[in-house]
């Protein structure tokens, strides 16, 4: 597969987990699915990369230690490749927590769909206004993300 394919592959993976977790949340198998058939398949599509990849990567400079290896790193498509990926799987991670989360808060499920919406477009931003909603609604700060009250 080239790069463009694995790209709109993932992409379409990333969209599937998103599609569940904002028509059918409360479907008994919604939450697993998403995670277990989408997060960890991108999850395992990353550990790929990295692996088959990486060593080049470093090779040519790049890396994890200044802002210009991270720029030399991403300036090989299938290093940026693999941190498209992790953005896939973890804003699909931050978005099931923030529904999961809501849903234990008793929190309306139409009322998460803008944080959702911000999760899979804008990642941190998403979870920041929820976090911010949720201490509002709960009032409660700081934020405990596990705490189940």
């Amino acid at each position: 597969m080239t790069n463009e394919q694995i790209f709109s592959l993932a992409s379409t993976i990333a969209l599937v987990g998103w599609v569940i977790i904002v028509i059918a949340p409360r479907w008994q198998h919604a939450r697993a699915l998403a995670f277990s058939g989408v997060v960890l398949l991108l999850s395992t599509l990353y550990a790929y990369l990295i692996i088959r990849y990486m060593g080049s990567a470093v090779q040519n400079g790049g890396g994890f230690g200044s802002l210009r290896e991270i720029a030399l790193l991403f300036q090989m498509p299938e290093a940026l490749l693999a941190g498209w990926v992790h953005y896939l799987a973890f804003d699909l991670m931050t978005g099931l927590w923030i529904s999961t989360d809501a849903e234990k808060r008793g929190i309306n499920r139409w009322f998460t769909l803008p944080f959702l919406f911000l999760t899979f477009m804008l990642g941190p931003i998403g979870l920041l206004t929820y976090s911010i909603t949720r201490s509002i609604v709960t009032k409660s700060f700081p934020i405990d993300p596990f705490d189940t009250k």
